[in-house]
């Protein structure tokens, strides 16, 4: 019956709606998560996000009338606020594409939407997987020539990182921009800030895997380096990785580092 009451509280009167929200919404989240999902289905109409196309916070259901015949999934990505998921360069091709992007600003918002692995049978990706957009043939072709081509300098790159990341690889996500950071396997970059801030101890972490745009121009000056000063080369890779945990709102393993490498490079 309070369920039945908010839904029509959120179609009658979307403001007042939006008030209750900015008081509750947390623990409607907790509550989807609870009890290891239980109680997903009866919550999940009540859920917000803020919608890049509407450029307001929107439901689900919202979300999924507006998708076009074609559109198959429920495209997201994470970030600290609203304004830095719309300049995210993972989500840039997937909004290039037209499609609407549920921008996810909350620690604990990815947990929900892997609780509830679907809405309205339309499933939940991140714009930073990489096959959320469908890849042709010669995109894919391009970036496994990319690899080959390059596969001593990101061997390269990934030795100058070790410990740091599990792999370097040519994206298949950026379009504009140079770099940035995404994981393989069931933990992703979100989920473990999430478990950390839970719990300090917490065991698992990402897989990260650094990933570069070969058309960008930091990409050249990294191989020109490469070619003609190795530790020049390693000074990029490191800035390269710095940059790309800004990007993801992750700490920088050593700022004063990271400053001494930029104002060195500067010379």
């Amino acid at each position: 019956k309070i369920k039945g009451e908010l839904v029509k509280l959120q179609k009658e009167d979307p403001e007042k709606y939006e008030q209750f929200w900015t008081a509750f919404g947390s623990q409607i989240k907790y509550g989807v998560v609870a009890d290891y999902g239980a109680h997903k289905d009866n919550l999940k109409d009540l859920l917000l996000f803020w919608s890049s196309k509407e450029n307001k916070l929107t439901s689900l259901k919202e979300y999924v009338d507006r998708m076009p015949e074609s559109q198959e999934k429920i495209y997201y990505v994470c970030a600290d606020s609203v304004e830095h998921a719309s300049k995210m360069p993972q989500a840039e091709r997937v909004l290039k594409a037209g499609y609407e992007v549920l921008y996810l600003t909350v620690d604990e918002d990815e947990i929900v939407l892997q609780m509830l692995e679907n809405a309205y049978d339309k499933p939940f990706v991140s714009v930073a997987s990489e096959d959320a957009l469908p890849v042709t043939d010669a995109e894919k072709a391009s970036v496994e020539q990319a690899e080959k081509d390059h596969k001593a300098l990101l061997d390269f790159a990934q030795e100058t990182l070790k410990g740091e990341v599990s792999k370097v690889r040519i994206s298949k996500i950026l379009q504009s921009g140079a770099v940035c950071l995404t994981a393989e396997g069931p933990v992703s970059l979100e989920m473990e800030k999430y478990f950390r801030k839970m719990r300090r101890d917490f065991p698992m972490s990402a897989q990260r895997v650094l990933e570069l745009n070969p058309d960008a121009p930091a990409f050249q000056a990294l191989c020109k380096a490469y070619e003609e000063d190795k530790e020049k080369a390693a000074a990029y890779v490191e800035v390269l990785y710095n940059q790309a945990l800004i990007i993801a709102d992750l700490p920088l393993p050593d700022p004063a580092r990271y400053a001494e490498l930029v104002c060195g490079l500067m010379k």
